[in-house]
């Protein structure tokens, strides 16, 4: 259940008051075939946990209240089938229902006697899917994040489970079989089947088994096994694929490094309350040893027998993780990302789901994995933007860690080197406790930016001739170098010399880049392409130049440069071939002197030991752009790249180039690092009062027709600021104004801001935006959604 006590800066904890302030507050609309959920998003109908044991009342009968894949909000109602299910009829049992003129898969909700329609009109269920219900803290979860991000529980319970499940397929996991050789002294009824005879060799040479596509592989067939069994020289044994149960023993495969002071005080906080809830935030500089933390924590869980889920930004680090942790531990580890295939997801769900597997490892929809015997959920760089969604259910992996570890009443730690403002407000206030670590185990501290004026001076591909001088000399001593760029492509575009010309996007309201693998020009924002022109399309000329630098264009320029060293690109283009990306690091982590050129999926946690000198070529992007969160996710990114260099034995080195040596904030940053500037933006956005000290939600409006966009959104401010007035609820409406970019793939965007000094009052005024929208006819003509806590304006 919620603590009574909310959290501020979290998606935990939706205040009480916000039951008084919208009785209609995370309730699903009225309709046909649907159900209503009271104002704190709990099923109204006191039979929603139970079976059908009673006999009804004269004149009712049984309704099943079923959530499915539809954004609307509502439960529909249908007939139960016969016979019931082993289990009898209960919330969380999958169901296949007519609907439409189709059938689909959904999820029993609640148990009600009666409905709002006659009988005679609801139709009955096709099949149970299940013979038990769903893990009861994922159903919890799904109510939860539906209630909060203000999205249909449908679809949210949808998104939530794995793609076997969402098409009906049983929810075990696969088997294998295997054969075993049966030790024996009679051989002499093999004399006369030598092919059995060899056979029964072979399985001696694997006392531990052999699936049967091997067998076959060696030329045995089915038939002269079943011979060997019913002989009593073999035997099948089924195995589950994965994460079997563990072997018994020490449950370390390698030991444990020794931790410096600050490491070992801040593992001591951590098993001070290993059975209650307890909120960490580890902020660490980079290469501090925050993961032999991780590593250490989920030892002692384990020994309890307890699971542990382990949260990362992005799958290009899931691969390194799940490395270092098999190497650690003897128990079943497992990951879930989107590179698995559907059945191997589905198995490592349900590994997780029966308690089999102590330690799982997964990107943002890994937070949705069920768990049998929770002990703690880590979140690794927990800044990254990566955790938000930004489609459809638009809900942060973060902060729904942080509303489970409550349910559970279990530990969280959030780990990175430069917490979001969010985390680091809570732990400031001290909501969270704040662990700190300063030191790395090289002892070499983080390398200070070394800020370079690029103005009035020559650029070669975008670098300076100093940076090209010292990369020169870290290469001479036989080190590696990083060049971030955050830019895909060989340059942001393509210009006219003569007339001025822009090559621009016909669908968006930016320019396409310039790309030469192969040469085109591309919209990062559409994904449109076109071929280059021959001539300017303005005024005929052939005098067309690429401005700026790409990833491409300085690759090309370091391949020039350094024609005898290695240059290794790494950007969303060159790793687009699956395990092309773990093998460009493998390459990298056998210390030949290379260069890197790559974009910020360098600078997500990567261990690079072999680099020294990293060289941002421009650090101006987030410096003065128009959404307020802009300088902290800059902040990031530069202290975050800067972190690659260094981490060994040999010190580091950062290089910064800069069009605005002089802006106050990046000198801040060079000088005194991330945490005092954090702590200086927190000053300022307490006084702006923005996030996180205030709550807020953002409504996206877009349509391909200008005028029927605006038409709403102007209807609706309008109509929600007199709502707002008349129910004396403090909520700040802003807009509509347009997006950033407001002409994208030839439609139109807006927004709608709403802003709130209380989570409660914040959500009473999106719900009723919500329902009024659902009721508008208008607003069927253009497609809106809802963002709770935007991470980005764009």
């Amino acid at each position: 259940m919620p603590p009574p006590d909310p959290l501020p800066g979290t998606a935990y904890g939706c205040e009480k008051t916000a039951n008084r302030l919208a009785a209609q507050s995370y309730r699903f609309e009225a309709a046909a075939h649907s159900s209503k959920l009271n104002a704190g998003g709990q099923l109204s109908d006191s039979a929603s946990s139970q079976t059908f044991t009673e006999e009804l009342p004269q004149g009712s009968f049984q309704v099943l209240k079923v959530a499915l894949p539809s954004p609307l909000r509502r439960l529909f109602d249908y007939l139960p089938a016969h016979p019931a299910p082993p289990c009898g009829w209960q919330a969380g049992l999958r169901v296949r229902v007519p609907f439409g003129r189709r059938e689909v898969v959904g999820v029993i909700v609640a148990l009600t006697t009666g409905s709002e329609l006659p009988r005679s009109k609801l139709r009955a269920i096709s099949d149970v899917l299940d013979d038990a219900p769903l893990p009861s803290d994922w159903q919890w979860l799904c109510h939860f994040t539906a209630r909060y991000y203000q999205h249909s529980l449908g679809d949210t319970m949808q998104l939530a489970m794995p793609a076997r499940l969402r098409q009906g397929h049983s929810m075990a996991g696969r088997t294998q079989t295997l054969w075993l050789p049966l030790e024996t002294h009679d051989e002499s009824s093999l004399q006369r089947a030598p092919k059995q005879a060899e056979l029964y060799a072979l399985l001696r040479q694997h006392p531990h088994g052999l699936a049967g596509r091997a067998i076959s592989a060696h030329g045995f067939t089915r038939d002269q096994l079943l011979a060997l069994q019913k002989k009593g020289f073999v035997r099948a044994e089924e195995i589950i694929l994965t994460a079997p149960k563990a072997s018994s023993g020490s449950l370390l495969a390698s030991p444990s490094l020794p931790l410096n002071r600050e490491q070992a005080a801040a593992l001591a906080v951590l098993h001070e309350k290993l059975d209650s809830y307890h909120p960490c935030l580890l902020e660490g500089v980079t290469g501090s040893g925050k993961t032999e933390i991780y590593l250490q924590l989920i030892e002692a869980l384990a020994a309890k027998g307890k699971q542990s889920l382990v949260l990362v930004p992005e799958i290009g680090l899931t691969p390194q993780t799940l490395a270092r942790f098999r190497s650690r531990f003897r128990v079943p580890v497992v990951a879930l990302h989107s590179g698995l295939t559907d059945p191997e997801r589905l198995d490592v769900w349900e590994a997780a789901a029966n308690g089999r597997a102590l330690v799982i490892i997964g990107t943002r929809s890994a937070i949705f994995t069920p768990l049998a015997n929770p002990g703690a959920i880590i979140v690794d760089e927990e800044h990254d933007g990566s955790y938000k969604q930004h489609d459809g259910l638009r809900y942060h992996a973060r902060d729904l860690a942080v509303a489970r570890a409550n349910y559970h009443n279990i530990p969280l730690l959030l780990g990175s080197a430069t917490p979001s403002f969010e985390s680091l407000q809570q732990a400031l206030s001290g909501t969270y406790r704040h662990l700190r670590l300063t030191q790395r185990p090289s002892r070499h501290p983080p390398a200070k930016l070394e800020l370079i004026d690029l103005r009035h001076q020559r650029r070669q591909g975008g670098l300076l001739p100093g940076a090209i001088k010292a990369i020169q000399s870290t290469l001479n001593a036989g080190k590696q170098v990083l060049v971030f760029i955050n830019r895909r492509g060989f340059a942001p575009t393509l210009a006219c010399h003569s007339c001025g010309w822009i090559a621009e996007c016909h669908q968006c309201d930016s320019r396409m880049t310039l790309h030469r693998q192969p040469p085109l020009l591309a919209c990062h924002h559409c994904d449109s392409r076109r071929a280059l022109p021959d001539a300017c399309p303005k005024c005929g000329s052939g005098d067309l130049r690429a401005l700026g630098s790409g990833t491409e264009r300085t690759e090309e320029t370091l391949q020039g440069l350094f024609p005898n060293v290695t240059v290794h690109r790494i950007d969303r283009d060159s790793t687009r071939k699956k395990e092309s990306f773990e093998q460009i690091l493998k390459e990298i982590q056998r210390g030949e002197p290379c260069l890197l050129v790559g974009t910020q999926m360098l600078a997500k946690g990567h261990h690079l030991p072999h680099v020294t000198l990293v060289v941002v070529v421009n650090a101006d992007g987030g410096l003065y752009a128009a959404d307020f969160r802009a300088l902290e996710h800059s902040a990031q990114l530069l202290e975050q790249v800067a972190g690659r260099a260094g981490r060994a034995a040999h010190p580091g080195r950062v290089l910064v180039q800069t069009l605005h040596p002089d802006d106050p904030h990046l000198g801040q940053l060079a000088e005194h690092g991330y945490s005092v500037l954090a702590r200086s933006l927190l000053e300022e956005r307490r006084v702006a009062k923005l996030p996180p000290f205030c709550f807020m939600a953002l409504l996206r409006l877009e349509s391909p027709k200008e005028d029927e966009v605006l038409a709403l959104a102007q209807q609706a401010a309008q109509a929600l600021r007199q709502w707002l007035t008349e129910a004396c609820i403090p909520v700040r409406c802003l807009g509509p104004v347009p997006a950033p970019m407001e002409r994208r793939q030839n439609r139109y965007h807006l927004h709608i801001m709403l802003a709130a000094d209380k989570r409660s009052h914040r959500h009473a005024a999106a719900n009723w935006l919500v329902q009024w929208l659902e009721a508008n006819r208008e607003a069927r003509k253009v497609r809106w959604s809802i963002d709770i806590d935007p991470q980005t304006l764009a």
